[in-house]
């Protein structure tokens, strides 16, 4: 086993961005030759990230294989190529839940089980796994704050490791906020030194410190601070806040933190120029004009509930070198005020969500999109949304409805998954969660495209591999009678038991997807239903 390990831990307060900095240092290393992956280590009890509410937690990733996740392994999939699995993410939770059921096992043989050796055994158990798998690197970034008391076993096994596998084959990277006061024009590091004394507590030093601030630091400022640290001044990093994410890669680099990195673990690589980076920072800064979607949803005071649909619309725009300017609209704004707030907008989504919160103004907007022509994209619960709108307005099933929202209506668009329609698709992965009485469809399905759709003309292939989280489906009841009023079935499953993408033809541009394609989405391909959706609102503005 010759894998290397690179920690990543934060300091002084959360939220500093540690998700996207482990994934800018890890698309650097790759773009150097090496092979890397990343974990994300989530100091809640939570047994994982499925349950969690987006307005505590931000959105939840479904990686291809149908694990729930942490919203940060959506940066590393647009970060790198490496696809994330559930073996990327865990909880000390799903480890404390681990320990307990092998108790109960008996396979402890009686013995006391406490944090060391079991808790810490299995945390290194989780993350050592993964260097069986070829990787040349692999980041570890955990979450929180150094001094959390949650995070200490993460932080115990980290020591452990590297005492197991030799010093020289593990890097720890601190990441930590520098205080700048404005009116006295001075940094105070005093905050970081009592970050550092965390980890001096646990015996860890810290290999590179990197400095998250509004301010560039000097030179003399970084020998100031690395005296103090006991650390050499070229491993202390500056990183600025900047008006795009995809400069951090630069910032990082320009600094010298791969070359460390690479001289530490013995890599002889050529150098990177970052040149698909480059290509989208070109497109991103010298836009050729501009469109403005409207997100209709119910988590607007917080965009990370959204973060995935909010990148893959800004994808959507590289690809077709416009920005893309994204305003938040809470539905149930829209059914107190009215559709006129709608009217501003070149396009229109529809995301995922659980539950009839904001049902009635979601409702308004899909009927104001299709009447007006305007560009519709709805995911997920966005195409439940479509559908009973549709079926109300168009058909005349006056009492369409989902049972997810109204469990004793007569005309069920809108049902529970069916677990019989699970006859020959073996990659549907059913999660039974009784406490939300239903089965969850998760993780990469096979969908086959009608070539007759504008679907297949933007995918341009006969199949595609997408991603689902969903525990509600279409009626197939009710198909033929959308059939005949207008509604073009675009996309099945592989089985053909699932409605996966629904289309109305008389429109210039309204798809609706049962996956989630945000997920697949990365700057440097886009995705093809943002992409058109995009290009769709581009000309809407033109008319």
């Amino acid at each position: 086993m010759n894998v290397n390990y690179i920690f990543i831990t934060g300091g002084v307060t959360s939220s500093l961005g540690k998700g996207i900095t482990t994934a800018s240092l890890a698309s650097i290393l790759e773009n150097r030759g090496l092979k890397v992956t990343i974990i994300k280590l989530d100091p809640y009890i939570n047994i994982n990230a499925g349950t969690m509410s987006p307005n505590q937690h931000g959105e939840i990733f479904v990686t291809g294989d149908g694990a729930e996740t942490n919203l940060n392994l959506g940066h590393y999939e647009r970060f790198i190529n490496t696809k994330m699995s559930r073996y990327n993410n865990f909880t000390i939770g799903h480890i404390y839940s681990e320990i307990l059921k092998k108790e109960k096992q008996k396979k402890y043989f009686g013995v006391k089980i406490q944090v060391i050796p079991h808790i810490t055994d299995s945390i290194k158990k989780h993350i050592t796994n993964l260097g069986n798998k070829g990787y040349d690197i692999i980041l570890v970034e955990i979450g929180g704050a150094v001094g959390d008391i949650e995070s200490l076993p993460f932080l115990e096994a980290m020591r452990q490791i590297s005492i197991d596998v030799g010093k020289d084959k593990t890097i720890y990277i601190h990441l930590t906020l520098l205080s700048y006061i404005k009116t006295i024009k001075k940094i105070k590091i005093r905050p970081i030194k009592y970050s550092i004394k965390e980890l001096l507590s646990i015996t860890v030093q810290p290999d590179v410190l990197i400095c998250r601030s509004n301010y560039t630091m000097s030179s003399f400022e970084k020998i100031k601070i690395a005296s103090f640290l006991n650390l050499s001044k070229k491993v202390i990093i500056s990183l600025k806040d900047v008006n795009s994410i995809y400069k951090i890669p630069f910032l990082l680099k320009k600094q010298g933190l791969d070359n460390y990195i690479c001289n530490k673990f013995k890599f002889n690589l050529p150098d990177t120029k970052l040149i698909k980076w480059k290509k989208i920072l070109n497109r991103e800064f010298n836009p050729k004009g501009y469109v403005t979607i409207g997100i209709i949803g119910n988590y607007t005071k917080l965009p990370n509930a959204y973060k995935s649909v909010i990148e893959a619309l800004k994808h959507g725009g590289l690809k077709n070198q416009v920005h893309v300017y994204i305003k938040l609209i809470s539905s149930k704004l829209v059914n107190d005020q009215g559709t006129d707030l709608l009217n501003k907008f070149d396009g229109i989504l529809i995301p995922g969500g659980f539950g009839s919160k904001g049902i009635k103004g979601k409702l308004k907007t899909v009927e104001y999109a299709r009447k007006n022509n305007i560009p519709y994209f709805g995911i997920c619960l966005g195409m439940h949304i479509a559908l009973i709108e549709f079926s109300r307005n168009v058909v005349g099933i006056v009492d369409a409805d989902s049972t997810e929202f109204n469990l004793n209506c007569k005309n069920p668009i809108i049902k529970l998954i069916d677990k019989n329609n699970n006859q020959n698709n073996i990659n549907i992965n059913f999660n039974v969660k009784k406490s939300l009485q239903g089965k969850m469809r998760l993780g990469n399905q096979i969908c086959k495209l009608n070539k007759l759709s504008l679907s297949y003309q933007l995918y341009k292939t006969n199949y595609i591999i997408e991603r689902h989280r969903h525990r509600y489906e279409v009626n197939n009841f009710f198909i033929n009678k959308l059939i005949q009023h207008g509604l073009l079935i675009a996309g099945k499953s592989k089985n053909q038991s699932f409605i996966e993408i629904i289309e109305i033809s008389n429109h210039p541009w309204f798809i609706s997807c049962q996956f989630h394609p945000e997920f697949i989405s990365n700057p440097h391909e886009g995705h093809p239903l943002f992409i058109g959706f995009i290009e769709a609102s581009m000309k809407k503005k033109l008319t």
